[in-house]
C-alpha cells in the first residue's frame, strides 16, 4: 500500500530496535561504495568545472587612470593577432593598480633620486627602480596570461644611470617588439610605449628575470605559497 510504513517488531508487537540497527547497518555496508563513486566523481567534475572556467579578476584602478589604461590594454592587443583582447585588459588594469599600490607602499617623498637616497641609508624600505621593476613583474606573472610575456630589461646597466623596466611581448614575440612599462622616473606613475622607441637604450636582461622569478618562487615556498615580493640585486 502506498504511504504504509513498515517496521520490525516482534511477536508481542512492541518495536525492535536491534533489527532496525541491523538493517540500517546492512543498507548503508551496500549503499558506501556507491557512495564512494559518486563523491569521487563529484570532486572530478568540480575540478573539471573549475579548470573550465576562466579566471575571474577584479582590480582598483583609479578613475584618473582608467583611459590610460584602456588606451595601453588597445596596444598591446595590437602587438599581435593572437592575444587575447580579455587579457590585454587584465594586464593593463592590473599594471595601473600596481604602480599605485606600490607607490602607496613605498611612501615616496621627493624625487626618485633622493627616494634612492632615502633607501641606501635606511629610512625608506623600497624604491630602488629594480625593487618597481621586480614588484611589477612578479604580480604580472601572478596573472598567468598565455597570450602575452614578460622580460626584464636594463637600460645603462653599470652606472649611476641604470634603469629598469618590464617589456611586454606577445608570447613568443622578439623583445624588440614589446611594449616597456616603467614606473620609476616618473615617481610611481605608469609610463608606457614601444621599447625602441623610448629615449633609454633599453637591452633584454633574462638572467636577471630568471634570478628574480627563481627568489620569489624558493620565497613563496618557504611562507606555504603566500606571494613573495622581495628580492635583492644591485641598487640604481
Amino acid at each position: 500500500m502506498v504511504g504504509r510504513r513498515e517496521f520490525h517488531t516482534h511477536k508481542s508487537g512492541r518495536f525492535d530496535e536491534k533489527s532496525v540497527v541491523a538493517g540500517a547497518r546492512w543498507r548503508i555496508r551496500l549503499l558506501t561504495p556507491v557512495a564512494v563513486v559518486l563523491a569521487i566523481f563529484a570532486a572530478w567534475a568540480g575540478r573539471a568545472t573549475a579548470e573550465q572556467q576562466p579566471q575571474a579578476y577584479s582590480f582598483q584602478v583609479a578613475r584618473n587612470d582608467l583611459a590610460n589604461a584602456e588606451a595601453l590594454a588597445n596596444q598591446l592587443a595590437a602587438l599581435s593577432p593572437r592575444v587575447n583582447r580579455e587579457e590585454a585588459n587584465h594586464l593593463a588594469q592590473c599594471a595601473y593598480a600596481t604602480v599605485s599600490q606600490l607607490r602607496r607602499e613605498y611612501r615616496m617623498f621627493g624625487t626618485p633620486i633622493f627616494q634612492n637616497f632615502l633607501v641606501y641609508w635606511g629610512l625608506k624600505q623600497r624604491g630602488y627602480c629594480y625593487q618597481w621593476t621586480e614588484d611589477l613583474l612578479l604580480t604580472l606573472d601572478a596573472l598567468k596570461l598565455t597570450s602575452l610575456e614578460f622580460h626584464w630589461a636594463n637600460s645603462h646597466a653599470g652606472n649611476w644611470r641604470e634603469n629598469n623596466c618590464v617589456v611586454v611581448t606577445a608570447t613568443g614575440q622578439p623583445f624588440n617588439r614589446g611594449i616597456m612599462l616603467e614606473c620609476w622616473q616618473h615617481f610611481g606613475h605608469l609610463r608606457w610605449g614601444p621599447v625602441t622607441g623610448d629615449l633609454e637604450p633599453y637591452v633584454e636582461n633574462a638572467r636577471y628575470a630568471r634570478f628574480v622569478r627563481a627568489k620569489a618562487a624558493a620565497k613563496t615556498s618557504e611562507v606555504n605559497h603566500h606571494a613573495a615580493f622581495q628580492a635583492t640585486a644591485k641598487a640604481n
